[in-house]
């Protein structure tokens, strides 16, 4: 999942890079370095899936197209991708520090795989910091309204994306463990993925301090509370 986000987020990245092309030229190599970390950690994933896929049973799924879902969301305004962007590299580094660092048990190799992604994302997220607002300043008022309308939006494309994968594990899952689980017991099951699925991807970022900092400092009260809105079904 890691590396299917960050496919968009190059192109989105390479995009706004334009605006330095012949000024900021510090701001333009850091750009250029974002960008070309993220291409890396998409064949560091890669390679990670490869490695994994030698020991699990056949059968996994996950059948998205990255570039379908990339073209999706790039359709949407700048300010909303940057949203998007901010929220997904501050998630990647709460998904270290509460999930990964704290396991004695992972294996040493996969560890420092999402520790070095995690150091990399923390200078990412500065960056985002600095060119979401300088996005948000070239918009008028009506269009920073809309720009919410299309992060909604954004946010519950993830959360179907999100549903999908959920059914594709609790499947998978079933039929590798072959337990003779209760139909209660299976609710349970994919009531509890989505909800630790949508922490993961949705709220660890969205409720990050820094992130609710930078979205206090570009929109109103008024807007914020459309968005709180149009996330509270899925709490």
């Amino acid at each position: 999942m890691f590396g299917f986000v960050e496919r968009f987020i190059t192109a989105k990245i390479l995009e706004i890079s334009r605006d330095h092309w012949l000024g900021d030229q510090i701001a333009l190599e850091a750009l250029v370095r974002f960008c070309d970390e993220e291409l890396k950690h998409q064949e560091l994933f890669r390679r990670l899936e490869i490695m994994i896929a030698e020991g699990m049973p056949q059968g996994y799924q996950f059948p998205h197209d990255p570039n379908a879902v990339a073209g999706a969301i790039l359709s949407k305004s700048t300010w909303a991708v940057m949203a998007l962007i901010c929220e997904i590299e501050l998630f990647t580094q709460e998904h270290y520090k509460q999930s990964i660092e704290p396991d004695e048990n992972l294996d040493q190799l996969f560890k420092d795989v999402f520790l070095f992604h995690w150091k990399e994302e923390a200078h990412h997220a500065v960056m985002d910091a600095l060119e979401w607002p300088r996005e948000d300043a070239k918009l008028t008022p009506s269009e920073r309204d809309a720009a919410i309308g299309e992060v909604i939006e954004l946010v519950s494309s993830v959360d179907n994306l999100l549903q999908a994968q959920r059914n594709y594990d609790v499947e998978y899952f079933l039929k590798v463990c072959n337990p003779s689980f209760t139909a209660s017991e299976i609710e349970q099951l994919t009531a509890g993925l989505i909800k630790a699925y949508r922490w993961q991807y949705i709220f660890s970022g969205v409720e990050h301090v820094r992130f609710q900092a930078l979205l206090g400092e570009l929109t109103t009260g008024e807007q914020r509370e459309r968005l709180g809105v149009a996330l509270s079904p899925l709490l």
